[in-house]
């Protein structure tokens, strides 16, 4: 394992990966087997069965946690897994305070889901993070923050929501999948729990569905282990080899990510039939100066509206691109684009969206890492 001093850059090509000593391959093998060969009963090389310990998810975890700068990482067969496990350590009654701009399928495992098991979800603006502590109650047992948001791209004050918690013994967890572990280490700032879904950025080639948890306390990542080896939602070796693979370029590709980001975020704030262009690295976006604080780049992902703001006119633009793909996801090499209201989204009721800003007519964008010139000929021609 590489020591955490040197730069991520090189951590992220070496973190958790070692020549297979049978072989002296330079990949870490795809240990596709479902169980493992004992010498005497409880006699073994470390490894039992492969719900509970594989050598390919076992480098893959120790990847993560080093290049998040943590102690433990535990991964799962999708971002939903992992948020899954994250809410089972908590208890009927138990109360929760989570930002109110947030995943679609994480609000609705929150309210479909858990709140069925008598958990109480506070659904808040924590643009200011002090208002966070005007929900904090003797129930309270968790704060949920997403930054930057899905999305709407507000950005969350990490180190000050992690005073509160620490001040009212409550757990953090981060979502830090926008961000990815090359702009942001939420561990630094105070989080208690990061949660990505590795689908997106550290998978990084639209290829697999995959989560992770990185923690640094040793109790806690007792008990998420224990729940990831009892309710059994861990991914295939090919899935961790496919996310070992992506890790190793995550840098490079978040460089271009962030480059083309801000080529694009600037070109469609000039174009005369933008309306609002919703990107975290603009110097008059709210908290401009907490993501700089917190984040070493401003990423690829950009949401917008037209002049002409209403769905029928976003509908036709996304009709119309054509490098820029109409689908689900994000995080990948090619440039996609959706309508949150429909798809990533749709599981938020449409007043309960509204009522914090996503629009009908939000665009979003995942800017690739293509040549931006022809991204932004692409979207030219699209808005017309």
């Amino acid at each position: 394992m590489p020591d955490q001093n040197l730069k991520l850059a090189t951590r992220l090509i070496h973190a958790g990966v070692a020549p297979d000593p049978s072989t002296g391959a330079i990949m870490t093998p795809i240990f596709q087997t479902s169980t493992y060969v004992q010498t005497a009963p409880g006699e073994h090389k470390g490894y039992e069965y492969a719900r509970t310990q594989n050598p390919t998810r076992a480098a893959l975890q120790s990847a993560l946690a080093n290049i998040e700068n943590g102690k433990y990482g535990l991964c799962f067969g999708s971002g939903m897994a992992a948020t899954d496990a994250v809410a089972k350590l908590l208890q009927p009654g138990d109360e929760v305070i989570v930002s109110n701009d947030l995943y679609g399928g994480t609000y609705r495992i929150f309210t479909k889901i858990f709140a069925n098991y008598g958990i109480v979800f506070h659904f808040i603006d924590m643009q200011d993070a002090g208002n966070i502590a005007n929900y904090v109650n003797e129930k309270t047992k968790m704060i949920w923050v997403e930054t930057p948001t899905n999305p709407l791209l507000n950005i969350i004050d990490i180190e000050a929501a992690a005073e509160i918690s620490k001040a009212h013994h409550l757990l953090l967890v981060v979502d830090n999948t926008f961000a990815s572990p090359y702009l942001q280490n939420p561990l630094d700032w105070g989080a208690d729990i990061v949660l990505h879904s590795a689908t997106k950025y550290l998978g990084g080639h639209s290829d697999v569905v995959h989560g992770v948890l990185i923690v640094n306390d040793a109790a806690l990542e007792e008990r998420l282990r224990f729940i990831q080896n009892s309710c059994g939602a861990v991914p295939g070796p090919q899935d961790c080899f496919l996310v070992l693979r992506g890790i190793k370029t995550l840098h490079v590709r978040m460089q271009r990510h962030c480059e083309n980001g801000r080529k694009i975020a600037e070109w469609l704030r000039q174009h005369p039939k933008v309306g609002k262009v919703l990107w975290c690295g603009f110097e008059d976006h709210p908290n401009h100066a907490i993501a700089r604080k917190q984040m070493r780049d401003f990423g690829g992902m950009i949401s917008f509206t037209l002049k002409d703001d209403n769905i029928n006119a976003a509908l036709e633009v996304l009709k119309k691109t054509e490098l820029f793909s109409l689908a689900e996801s994000l995080g990948g090499v090619e440039s996609l684009i959706g309508h949150p209201a429909t798809m990533t989204h749709a599981s938020i009721p449409q007043e309960d969206r509204i009522a914090r800003g996503l629009s009908d007519s939000l665009i979003r964008l995942s800017v690739g890492i293509e040549d931006a010139d022809d991204l932004i000929a692409d979207l030219a021609q699209a808005i017309g």
